[in-house]
């Protein structure tokens, strides 16, 4: 999470505020705990919260986890942000459907792992990393790890300083390159957000090679401030359009694939990503909460809700993000949501923004 697109507690609280009458909330089933279960959400999706469903070996140890992927297989890979000094350790874990743990690797990508996705190209799955800190690059791994290969700022845009994609150094602003993640198209190219950068997106062709870009900075229809998260909306129904999770506004926008504003949807906090499974559509928001649309892009549920809860997170938004026992943490709520992915059966995963790692399984129940 980049540190300059933080905001002010009285403007957050403002933001929930107006974000809870945007955007109309239907009833909302709170967390309901027995013995044996803990589930949250609405008919038609209801969830049961598994916070400690993924375990670690010992000689790992969770660090500030960021975003997270599911192949055909099941397997959940989750990367961390990681620190720069810890080259020896991996910033990517793998598990099975039942949380246990498969492999690791990654230790390139510590000080700076961010965006996750794994895309399938004829019979061979591949892994799709974005790097952001000091790390400025995006990556094709294969599913073991291995690059494929890396590249940097796209320096045919005529956006970044010369030495932006060969010479990786600590910059923020709107000169630098700080990409978050991807949206794949099927002919083979794919869209890449300059999300804590440029605040563009861009385009490149199948064998990699940068062909476009749109958006700019601010704040008026195809705008964008931090443009986190994309996703290509080919949900039943609807011509394909890419979607963008404009987190800093506030809002979701669609575009076509050539870049022109469709559309936007407002009445979000900090919307951070965007996944889809069939007509339903997922965005996590790291503040506190996980809000899913349906075909009309009208709120089914949004998972966690809790006004008291997030003016708490924010209260002592450092000391729950620092806990290394998750002391304060509140089953059924979330903290920081940075990221979270269907699987194809309906199952959610959810990665959140806290130093000490936390992924939850929500496993579909009704």
């Amino acid at each position: 999470m980049k540190p300059s697109s933080k905001i002010s507690r009285r403007r957050f609280v403002s933001t929930v505020a107006t974000a809870t009458v945007a955007i109309g909330v239907p009833r909302v089933l709170t967390a309901q705990k027995s013995d044996k279960q803990l589930r949250i959400g609405v008919e038609g999706h209801r969830y049961e919260v598994l916070h400690n469903w993924a375990q670690l070996p010992d000689k790992y140890s969770w660090q500030t986890t960021h975003n997270v992927a599911v192949d055909r297989e099941g397997l959940l890979y989750v990367i961390h942000e990681g620190r720069e000094n810890l080259k020896d350790h991996p910033s990517i874990f793998v598990f099975d459907a039942k949380g246990k743990f498969v492999r690791a690797f990654g230790n390139q990508f510590q000080g700076g792992g961010h965006g996750l996705e794994v895309r399938t190209e004829g019979k061979d799955q591949f892994l799709w990393v974005t790097g952001y800190q000091q790390l400025k690059n995006f990556a094709k791994l294969t599913l073991k790890g291995e690059t494929v290969w890396e590249k940097r700022a796209p320096m045919d845009s005529q956006l970044y300083p010369k030495d932006e994609d060969t010479k990786p150094v600590k910059r923020w602003g709107r000169d630098a390159f700080m990409p978050t993640n991807f949206a794949f198209l099927p002919d083979g190219g794919f869209y890449l957000a300059d999300g804590y950068g440029s605040f563009r997106i861009h385009r490149y062709d199948k064998d990699g090679n940068w062909k476009s870009m749109f958006g700019a900075p601010g704040t008026d229809a195809g705008q964008f401030n931090t443009p986190h998260g994309i996703w290509l909306d080919n949900r039943p129904g609807r011509q394909p359009s890419l979607v963008v999770a404009d987190r800093a506004n506030k809002r979701l926008q669609w575009f076509t694939l050539e870049g022109k504003h469709i559309k936007t949807l407002d009445g979000f906090i900090l919307p951070a990503n965007i996944d889809i499974l069939k007509d339903v559509l997922l965005v996590p928001d790291l503040s506190a909460r996980i809000t899913l649309l349906d075909k009309d892009d009208k709120v089914i549920v949004h998972l966690g809700e809790d006004l008291a809860w997030r003016e708490q997170v924010l209260k002592d938004g450092m000391k729950l993000r620092s806990s290394a026992t998750g002391e304060g943490w509140v089953s059924g709520k979330f903290l920081h949501p940075h990221d979270a992915c269907f699987d194809p059966a309906g199952n959610i995963f959810v990665a959140e923004w806290v130093n000490t790692g936390r992924i939850t399984k929500l496993r579909k129940v009704g």
